[in-house]
Order: C-alpha cells, then structure tokens, then sequence
C-alpha cells in the first residue's frame, strides 16, 4: 500500500481540496482530505476519444511511451488501418502490442474494411467477422461508419452491423463530414453517437440538437478546434477531445493536454475543460480506466500548476509509469506483420494521354485539411498527345498503384503539392494503404513506387537517383523504432520535402488522405478518380 498527497481535483464535484490519495495494490483505496499538502494538483488522466494509432507510425507501446509523458492515461483506438491491410489479425495484432504498455487503450470492431467498394484494401471484415468482434471483451465499440451513404440508402450489410453493436450494446462511432438537416438525422437515427468531423461550428450545433455527440478534433492534418472549442461551454456534457490522427513529430510535443491548455487560454471554466478532456469519453464508451474515486483503478496524474500544466507524474493501475519524462517501459522488440505484393512498374506506366483525361477535373489540395476541391484547368500535352505536368501553375501528378495484387495504376493530376523536382511518396494513404506518390516526373515517380516495394512500406523523398525513406515494415503503417527515432527521420523527411519547393505544413500527412473516398470533393482510388460528392467513379 502506498499514498500521495496533494491538491486533489475533484472534477465530477467540481471542486479542489488538499488529500491523501491511499492506493492498495491497483486500485484507490481511500482519499482522505488533510489540512494541508503539497502544492501540486492529482486529477484523472487526459482521454483521446478517437485516435488511428497507426497514424502515429508507432505501434500502441512506443506510442504509450510518449502518450503518458503527456498525462494520457487511455485512448479509445480505431484500429481500421492496420485492419484494411490484415483484417482481424491486424486488429489481433495491436490489442497484442498495447497489452504491456501501461496506457489503456480501448479498440473498436472496425465497421468499414474496405471503407468503400471502390477500392482494393487487403483485407475485408464482413458483418460475420464483426459480430465475432463484438463478442469479446477487449473490443469496446463499433468504430467509425465511414459508409455513410450506405446508411443513407440502407445497405443491408451496413444496417447489419450497426444491429449488431446495438445487440451487444455497445457504442457506434460515426463520421459525417458535412451531413445535416434531414440527412443527418437519418444517419444518427441508426444509433449512430458520435461525429469528428465536423468543420464548422453551425453543423455541430445541428448533429448537437440531435442527439449526437461530437468530439473537438484537433490533429495532425484536420484541425477543427478553433471552430468548435465554444461547445466546451454550451454543450460541456456533449462533447469530447480527439486528435484522430497524429504524426509522431506533433505527439512528442503533445497530446489531449495541449487542448487543455488551449481551452484554459482561450478562458474556458477548468472543470468544464476537464470534463471534456477526462470524464466524458469514460461515460460513453464504458471505459476501464480511472476516475480518481474510491474503488476505482489508481490511474490519474499529477501536475505542477493550473496554468502551465506540465505533467510530472503518470499513475496507472497504482504504479507511476511516468516521472519526470523518464518512462518504465523498456526498450522491446516488435514484430512484423505486413501484406505486400506489388510489382515494379516503369516510367511508361503512368503516361496519361490527352484522350483518356479529357474533361476530367484536377484535384486541389488544401494545406491543413482533409477535403480536396475540383478544378478545371487546361493542360498541355506532348506531341504524342500525352498530358504533361505544368510546374508554372504548380499542377503535378498523382498516382495509386495497388500494392495487394497487380493491376494498372490510377493517374490523375494535383495541385498545390509545390514540387519544383522529385517525387514523394507514401504508403500510408486512407484507408486502404495502397501506394501513393506525387511528382514532377513519370521517371521518378516510378523510382519512388519502386522504392517503396522494395521496402514493403515507408515514406519516401526522391530526386535524381537520390532516396531518403522512412521504412514502415510493420504493416506498410507503422515502425518497429522507437518514437524518438521515427520523429527524427520524419521531421528529416518533411524538410527535405519543403526543399524541393512544397509549401504544405505537413505534405506526407495531406498525401496519405488523397484516396481516402469518404471525404469530398474528389480523390484517386487505385481504380480510378473519384467524386467524394456524388460517390462515384468520374468513369
């Protein structure tokens, strides 16, 4: 039995009192009001209400080891990602990976494998394999429907497996990105409870007054806390944190506490702020952590003061993980799973004639944002009538290649990448992880893909002959390095990217979200350009 004192904040009594917090082995035994203790601050650990841990490129352990430094003490994880390339045995393999790792982290039965019918993922989790899921104890909800129009039209698949979380009665993760009105009450109306991807504050308020909950994202690519942060005050009791997508180089600076601190600058109530960020998500996903009460598993933290919150202690399960920036957990070796079987291509694979582009838009790429606009804009061709790039117009081309079987590649033009040379490529590209590159040239574009065969997944940067990569063994997502390592050759990358000419705060992220299909207004498949609006192929 051990105890610590201190300043005790009693969030869900919304008050602060000097205590002794008495732990018995796991769990809290007793909190006990003293006269006096020191002047530091005991409160339950920070939640992340939607994270892909993938998109951190670290497996759950060597993301725990950062997350914890930072006061987070679990996570409610939608492993759909490492899913779309390994099916449940991806899902088996990061419930495996995160079982030592100290932070309790909560994964979902991922409900869109493949997200849409009109991509190759490599792996698919049908209703069958869902309910399986859903069955066991170490799933907690069923992730985000991303399918939204197969809810709208009530595709019985879809319908199934939202029958099927309700059965189990576990929560349902939504993902709506701009749907109100009629529309989203006939999405929620499926028992769907959540959002995080709400833009603006007016379209939150709609899902709001229909029952929803939202969650304020604020990640490495979407970034929607500043539109929505006055729901913290509104709506305290309706609404969460999320980061749902996190690049290592931004964890290390910080987790859920950055929008706590955020939220106090910006002149939130403390309890309000803690609220959100430490209770809400406990409730609604039934999680098994910690709220700092008797009876409860000892998770919580200790911080130095109410305004700089710096995270000196990380408390689960009754032992300090945490202290002082040095974390218990040791150095390990992670195995590797992956599903790679691409082919290598040729400069001449991604020509791309006059005829065949004719009257199709350009995508527009949106610096910090996860939706693309259309463009029409005239290109040059060749005098074999093959279109070329336009780097005066800063207009490049984008190509996915499928890296599960062979097949010809999809090719289309962007813009707003910036490249003056080179290629850059990817093959962490939502949701089904297919190959994808943007570059100035068909030479080096195919230089890049074929790097990133050989590796069997990375990031990689390539002009001349010359390659910086970012190997990602594990599943074509993730490293098997530690977070500290991954950050570095990431940061290396970005700037060199920033050297050949783009202007994108973080290119490989805007990348990887290009052939995601859910999200408008247009992507590229590996089968083709596609309208996110109207949900279907150009062609």
């Amino acid at each position: 039995m051990n105890s610590i004192k201190g300043q005790v904040i009693d969030i869900l009594n919304r008050t602060i009192y000097p205590a002794e917090v008495v732990i018995n082995k796991q769990s809290i035994e007793a909190i006990n009001p003293t006269l006096s203790a020191p002047m530091k601050y005991i409160l339950p650990g920070f939640i992340d209400a939607h994270i892909h841990i993938e998109s951190s490129m670290l497996v759950p352990y060597e993301f725990a080891k950062i997350a914890l430094r930072h006061g987070t003490v679990a996570t409610i994880s939608d492993p759909h990602e490492i899913a779309n390339v390994l099916g449940v045995e991806g899902v088996d393999y990061m419930i495996e990976n995160a079982k030592d790792a100290h932070l309790k982290f909560h994964f979902g039965a991922p409900s869109c494998v493949p997200a849409t019918s009109f991509e190759t993922a490599g792996a698919e989790i049908d209703s069958e394999a869902v309910h399986k899921l859903l069955q066991r104890k170490d799933i907690y909800y069923l992730s985000e429907m991303m399918n939204y129009p197969g809810v709208l039209n009530r595709d019985a698949e879809v319908i199934n497996k939202l029958q099927l979380a309700k059965l189990h009665q576990k929560p349902i993760d939504g993902h709506a990105p701009g749907l109100v009105g009629d529309l989203a009450q006939s999405y929620i109306s499926q028992g769907i409870t959540t959002d995080h991807e709400c833009f603006t504050h007016s379209e939150a308020l709609d899902k709001l007054s229909r029952g929803m909950k939202i969650l304020i994202r604020e990640g490495s690519a979407a970034k929607n806390y500043q539109a929505l942060h006055p729901l913290i005050s509104s709506h305290v009791d309706q609404v969460m944190f999320c980061s749902d997508d996190k690049h290592p180089d931004d964890l290390q600076e910080g987790h859920i506490n950055l929008l706590v601190k955020r939220a106090l600058q910006d002149g939130h109530d403390l309890f309000n702020i803690l609220k959100v960020a430490c209770i809400n998500p406990y409730f609604h996903y039934k999680m098994r952590s910690g709220l700092l009460r008797v009876g409860d598993p000892a998770d919580f933290i200790v911080i130095d003061d109410l305004r700089n919150f710096k995270v000196k202690e990380t408390y689960i399960s009754g032992r300090c993980v945490m202290s002082s920036d040095n974390s218990t957990l040791t150095q390990k070796k992670h195995k590797i799973v992956n599903q790679f079987n691409a082919q290598k291509v040729e400069a001449e694979d991604f020509i791309i004639s006059q005829k065949d582009y004719n009257g199709l838009p350009i995508i527009e790429a949106i610096d910090g944002e996860l939706i693309t606009n259309k463009l029409k804009i005239s290109l040059d061709s060749d005098a074999n009538g093959n279109m070329q790039v336009d780097l005066k117009q800063d207009i490049l081309k984008i190509v996915v290649v499928n890296r599960y079987q062979n097949a010809p590649p999809a090719v289309a033009f962007i813009k707003n990448f910036g490249l003056k040379y080179g290629a850059i490529g990817s093959t962490v590209a939502h949701d089904s992880h297919n190959i994808v590159v943007v570059g100035t040239n068909d030479v080096d574009i195919a230089a890049a893909v074929n790097v990133l065969i050989d590796s069997k997944g990375g990031l990689c940067a390539l002009n001349n002959g010359e390659v910086e990569i970012l190997p990602l063994p594990i599943a074509g997502l993730m490293s098997d390095q530690d977070g500290q390592s991954v950050s570095d050759k990431y940061k290396e990358l970005n700037n060199k990217v920033k050297l050949m000419g783009s202007p994108l705060n973080s290119p490989f992220m805007t990348l990887s979200f290009m052939a995601l299909l859910v999200i408008p207004k247009i992507k590229l498949s590996d089968k083709g350009l596609f309208d996110a609006d109207s949900f279907k192929f150009y062609r």
